[in-house]
């Protein structure tokens, strides 16, 4: 495949990725498990989906690039279950997505990868658009949630340079870890958990498909586009975020909000294209 075929692969990759991460603050209200259970029973069936993706036994080779990604992705996972339960989607969701400002410090320094001005650019105009976007949600209540999403943020940030860094090696491999610590971290209180029909399906939609799948993909596409980049389409996440929500228990977003999501969305496509094109020219 060409480089430009490639890279639009990765871009979509990474648009379904921010699809299904962004199914995750409804579900993770809905259940009533708490979340070392969720952590660990998503991650068992994590596991799973990385184990068959991988396609053969897999070998850790146990560098500190790869421990320290796969205890960044537990820790990213844990905190924002925990913020999600204790300050509202709106608050978890936008300060865990503060994450673009630590891969733009640490970035250049750990990966060498220097922001572009086009990068600058979408990130100030998508950081407008997501104030207004929660600009009638956001609060101090649940502040130790909000703390929470931040550290979440954090971590996240951190996972993803770690990935970004392995681009030449199998970075999934730091996922499978992860999920195989996230698994047993919280294993014994998945046992003290109850297992309704309702419960079992959030879980295995959460593991297969919300955790699973979107991180094969992203994967996948962390290869090809720079971390940054890479972060900015993911903006797209706390946008559809709450369409999900509206969706299922029909809360309607404001008139800021609704000018906030397209002032994001027209952000990271342009972006998207503005990548695209450099790669074609």
């Amino acid at each position: 495949m060409n480089p430009s075929g490639t890279r639009r692969q990765a871009i979509l990759f990474l648009v379904l990725t921010a699809i299904l991460w962004s199914s995750s603050g409804l579900l993770v209200k809905i259940i009533s498990w708490q979340p070392l259970s969720i952590l660990s029973g998503r991650s068992i069936l994590s596991s799973v989906v990385f184990w068959i993706f991988l396609k053969y036994p897999t070998r850790f080779n146990w560098t500190r690039l790869q421990v320290t990604g796969a205890v960044a992705y537990v820790g990213a996972q844990i905190f924002f279950i925990m913020a999600t339960k204790l300050t509202t989607a709106a608050n978890a969701i936008f300060l865990q997505y503060t994450l673009p400002i630590y891969i733009v410090l640490f970035g250049y320094w750990f990966l060498n990868e220097r922001p572009q001005r086009a990068d600058w650019i979408s990130l100030i105009v998508i950081f407008a658009g997501l104030f207004l976007f929660f600009g009638d949600d956001l609060n101090f209540d649940g502040f130790s949630g909000n703390i929470l999403a931040i550290v979440s943020g954090m971590a996240m940030a951190l996972l993803m340079l770690c990935m970004r860094k392995q681009k030449d090696g199998t970075p999934a491999n730091t996922i499978l870890l992860g999920n195989i610590l996230g698994a047993v971290i919280g294993l014994p209180f998945l046992f003290q958990e109850s297992y309704s029909l309702p419960n079992l399906g959030i879980i295995a939609y959460l593991g297969i498909f919300q955790i699973g799948l979107s991180f094969v993909l992203y994967s996948i596409a962390i290869k090809q586009v720079q971390a940054l980049e890479a972060t900015l389409i993911l903006t797209l996440e706390p946008i559809l975020n709450p369409l999900w929500v509206f969706l299922v228990i029909g809360e309607t977003p404001g008139k800021l909000a609704l000018i906030g999501g397209m002032i994001v969305i027209g952000a990271v496509t342009a972006r998207a294209v503005v990548s695209v094109r450099a790669v074609t020219a």
